[in-house]
């Protein structure tokens, strides 16, 4: 970590994106919350975590982007284009226009799947390869540590002060990541034009994780997990209401919870990820968030809060896990499309479960739904400790290594 910190670009890079995380999710969970407010329905709420989820589906597109462009411009024109769609939120006052709230949802979502591509292919370049799961865990402790601000300071200013300052918050913070952006000390080539169609070029990352057995298996059980978490993003709100009886804003005390529980996962993630490997780290976090969704099915307070540590505390290690491996054996100049690749992977079964779940929560008690996610959590667990591939360390293989077997582009693959 020590060397990490040396690293001026890194301590750059870590605060801005850490900054405008903390926005986010200040705003993610008062939307939710303001739009249960308004209608009284906890459907609708999980409405516009579906809507974010479906213009992620767009990730393909933001991936080809960050591997045809310089990834930093490409960062800064997202960041302020961002910051100018969530300022669109201010006129929303009443139940009539909670349209505007889906489509700037929405709209978040188109930008996510540039921005996290580019993200991620930037730091792949800034950082050197020992040190990146060391960059991965610091970026996880330190949004997960602000995260246990945010949760009680957006549902509190939402409550108290109404919806402006948080949106207006969410706003500054992609100013201050592009002022982080800007500063940063990068050379960046213009990457070469490709003569590929624009759908084949697209694909190559798809093509990549299917030709690399251990990438291509952690992606599967992320969809398995994506699924998991897209069902429980509507359930969190019935287990509020309906297990805990407790007011809408008491959500901001589980989430709470959830950031004490990464924060300290988090803090250990590059060190386990060392001892064992990405994808026994990535085992283990889905066994404990299989726990704590058991446990969020007791009508009791300390239950639930416990299992939403146990949540929070795999969130992090399935974060560094995945990211670390993918980017350990991605070449550079695929990174974005690799990383497009699995986030259209995880975000497509996301958003099914997101809208079904949103449907289910209506007629099947929560508690049933949470049994179906804490199965499919162990199920993804399971396949993950018997994968071969995972019981040893990836540290020694180069990021190369699996460009050199991959085939090359010719048509559009879907990833799988």
């Amino acid at each position: 970590m020590r060397r990490l910190l040396a690293h001026r670009n890194a301590r750059l890079y870590i605060a801005g994106q850490t900054l405008s995380t903390f926005g986010d999710s200040a705003l993610w969970l008062a939307l939710g919350i303001w739009i249960k407010m308004l209608t009284g329905s906890a459907s609708a709420a999980g409405l516009s975590i579906f809507m974010f989820a479906l213009g992620t589906l767009g990730g393909p597109v933001g991936g080809a982007l960050a591997d045809r462009m310089r990834r930093r411009p490409l960062l800064i024109a997202t960041n302020l284009a961002t910051a100018a769609l969530v300022v669109l939120l201010l006129p929303v006052h009443d139940q009539s226009q909670v349209w505007l709230i889906y489509v700037v949802m929405f709209g978040y979502g188109l930008s996510a799947g540039v921005l996290g591509p580019a993200q991620t292919a930037l730091l792949q370049t800034m950082v050197p390869e020992e040190l990146l799961g060391d960059a991965n865990s610091a970026m996880q402790t330190a949004q997960w540590g602000l995260r246990l601000l945010t949760p009680l300071l957006g549902a509190g200013l939402l409550a108290t002060f109404g919806a402006t300052p948080v949106i207006i918050g969410d706003a500054v913070t992609f100013l201050v990541a592009v002022a982080t952006l800007l500063a940063l000390r990068v050379n960046e080539e213009q990457p070469t034009p490709s003569k590929q169609h624009w759908f084949a070029e697209a694909a190559a990352g798809a093509r990549h994780i299917r030709a690399t057995p251990a990438l291509r298996q952690l992606a599967m059980a992320g969809a398995l997990t994506a699924i998991a978490f897209g069902f429980s993003e509507t359930a969190l709100f019935a287990v509020v209401s309906d297990g805990l009886h407790r007011p809408d804003a008491f959500l901001g005390v589980l989430i709470f919870a959830q950031g004490a529980g990464a924060v300290a996962a988090g803090i250990t993630a590059a060190a386990l990820m060392r001892r064992l490997s990405e994808g026994l780290l990535v085992a283990l976090a889905l066994a404990s968030s299989t726990v704590g969704f058991l446990l969020q099915t007791a009508s009791s307070t300390p239950a639930a809060l416990a299992g939403s540590a146990l949540i929070g505390s795999s969130l992090p290690w399935i974060n560094v896990g995945i990211m670390t491996l993918f980017q350990r054996r991605t070449p550079p100049e695929l990174m974005g499309r690799t990383d497009a690749a699995l986030g259209l992977a995880l975000s497509t079964p996301q958003t099914i479960a997101i809208a079904v779940g949103a449907a289910l929560i209506a007629v099947v008690d929560y508690r049933i739904l949470l049994l179906a996610i804490a199965s499919l959590a162990a199920l993804a667990s399971a396949y993950l400790f018997t994968r071969s591939e995972h019981r040893r360390s990836a540290l020694s293989e180069p990021a190369t290594a699996a460009a050199d077997t991959a085939p090359q582009p010719q048509s559009p693959v879907a990833p799988r």
